[in-house]
Formats: structure tokens, sequence, C-alpha cells
């Protein structure tokens, strides 16, 4: 089986594709290497995938990985109608993971285009390339954001998601509706992955994880929003890569009509922010210096996966925050700190 991953430099891109190469599948990474965070960190993933950066800064040429056989890296952007149904007819995928998007929900209020080029346009452009190369599964990114300033205790997949409060979520709820859509004319398989703050090793600079851990190794002081009143369902990446796997292989929504479906992968505990920050704090053997702030525009107040459907199809997450916040600042400090 031959995979197209898009956003493999990313953080989830990248622990996936990593995957699929050990599972045995044929993989081919996609990426366009933005600036929104440190390129360095992207062209270190892409380094531990056995693309040097030499040839992943080429721009449309598919450059061969010198670490796994069966893994390729293409630079290029989602937005090109040129080139992304030339690489779909040359390479003839069997599946697509579309996980390459601009990220971030407070990044939207400054930037507001960059999401709609490369959330909307970009997304259109893979749906129609598998549209017209009968890809068998599309399995595409989507967010906890969708669920806004929810009141219930918990996030269901069945509660309406009408009131996205950032234009990342708005563009993350438009993708879903354009995948049912796709689904319904097309017959085309499609599974929405709401993620639920994600960390671990590798991980963005602009997440929390990132963010205390840089500011404490450096005496700086962390910036607590909401004056610490927060929770999140925060998810180690070895649990999100599993429950993605087990989607790709019992295709859940393969035999419904119209063939589309969408998950939560969350760990399905919420944790405090602040029992978060001690954790870390443990870890690093420091207390860290605390900036009390007001909620951050665009930003909620907490989130909370129900994820039995994906439990019913074999999802355990397993990771206490306690390990996965150890297994980060191992990491952070060896990449950071050596």
């Amino acid at each position: 089986m031959k995979i197209l991953v898009t956003g493999s430099a990313g953080f989830i891109g990248f622990f996936l594709s990593k995957r699929l190469i050990q599972r045995g599948y044929v993989v081919v990474g996609l990426d366009n290497i933005n600036d929104y965070y440190d390129i360095n960190l992207k062209y270190a993933r892409l380094n531990e995938l056995g693309v040097s950066r030499e040839n992943a800064e080429k721009w449309g040429i598919k450059s061969l990985s010198y670490k796994y056989k069966d893994f390729s890296f293409i630079r290029m952007n989602l937005e090109d109608r040129e080139l992304l149904p030339e690489l779909f007819l040359k390479e003839k995928f069997d599946v697509v993971f579309n996980l390459a998007a601009q990220a971030g929900v407070r990044y939207s209020l400054e930037n507001p285009e960059s999401y709609i080029d490369s959330n909307i346009v970009g997304f259109l452009n893979v749906l129609e390339c598998c549209r017209y190369n009968k890809i068998k599964h599309l399995l595409y990114a989507s967010s906890s954001s969708v669920y806004g300033e929810s009141k219930e205790e918990v996030f269901s997949i069945e509660q309406r998601v009408d009131h996205p409060i950032s234009l990342y979520a708005a563009t993350k709820k438009s993708n879903e509706l354009m995948a049912f859509t796709y689904s319904h004319l097309y017959g085309l398989q499609t599974t929405g992955l709401r993620f639920f703050t994600v960390y671990g090793p590798w991980g963005r600079p602009d997440m929390a994880m990132f963010l205390f851990t840089d500011a404490i190794s450096k005496g700086k002081a962390i910036k607590v929003f909401n004056n610490g009143n927060m929770s999140r369902d925060f998810t180690y990446i070895d649990d999100i890569i599993q429950g993605i796997e087990i989607l790709l292989l019992k295709e859940p929504a393969k035999n419904q009509q119209p063939p589309f479906k969408i998950f939560n992968i969350g760990n399905g505990s919420p944790q405090s922010l602040m029992s978060f920050v001690k954790a870390l704090e443990e870890n690093m053997g420091k207390i860290a210096r605390k900036e009390f702030l007001p909620m951050q525009l665009g930003d909620v107040p907490r989130t909370s996966a129900d994820i039995r459907e994906l439990e019913k199809i074999g999802y355990n997450s397993s990771t206490s925050i306690r390990d996965g916040v150890g297994k980060f600042v191992k990491w952070y400090k060896n990449f950071y700190e050596k």
C-alpha cells in the first residue's frame, strides 16, 4: 500500500510517517516547511526520516530517504493546483493522510489569509485529487477547537459544533463539511480526526508544553492564561498515533452511506493546567516563575474528549501526564541543551 502523508515535517505527521514506514507501507511525505515556527526543528524531523536538509529544501523535487527505502519526501504547497494533481497522477496513492494545515488559534487573529489558503483551498485540492484518482481512504486532521466554548461536560461527536470562536476552528469545521460532501457525492471514504492537545517529544514550539519547558529551562516566567483556571485533554503523541493506525486498519466508515466518520482522539481524562505545570516542575526539578494573565482571545477554558467510539474499535490512551511530560523533558534537554 502506498500512502501520502501531508504535513510530514510537522509534529504528528513526522511520527505517523515513521510508524507507517515501520509497518511496511510505502510512504511519500509532503510539506511546504513554512516558517510559522522554527524551520530547523522541521528539518531535524525530516533528517530523522532520512531526508537531508539540502534535499528537503528543494521545491517540487522528490527526495529519497537515505535511512528508509520506502520513504520519500517532496516539498510542495497544497494550494498548488498544478503540481499536486501531477503528484497524485504519478504516485497512484492508495490512502491519504492530510495533516498539513496552518495551525494555531492565536496566529489566526493576525494572519487569517494563511488559514484560508492552506486549510480551505489546500484541503479542496486534496479532495479533488482524491476524487479523480480513486483514493480508497482519506483521513484528515480536524481539531478539538471545533467545540468552541461548549458547555457540555464531555465533548461528544454527536453534539452540534456550529459556533467556532477562532478562524482556525472555523476552517477545521469547514473541512468536516467539505469531506462529508465528497463522501456523499462521490463515495470517497473520509475519516475526520479531532485531535485533543497533542504533546510529546519533537512537539511544536508554540504549544504550552514546549513554551513552559523552554521558559523554566531559561529561568523565565511562564505565562499562565485565565489565571490558571483552565483544563485540557492532554494526549501523548504515541496514543494519538495508535488511534490513527486503528482507523487506518479498521476503516470504520467503509460500509456506511455516505462513507464518512468523525472521531475524537484524546486521552479522555482532562487535567487542570496547574497540575500539568506541577508535573513539568517535578520533571524539570525546578519551580516555575508564573505570570498569571487573563484569557486570550479565541482560546477556550477547557476541553474534554468523549473517546468511547474509538475505544469500541480498540483504542487505549494509556500514557499518564507524568510519564508523557517526563519523556518530553528528556527529549528537550537532549535536543536543546546538549
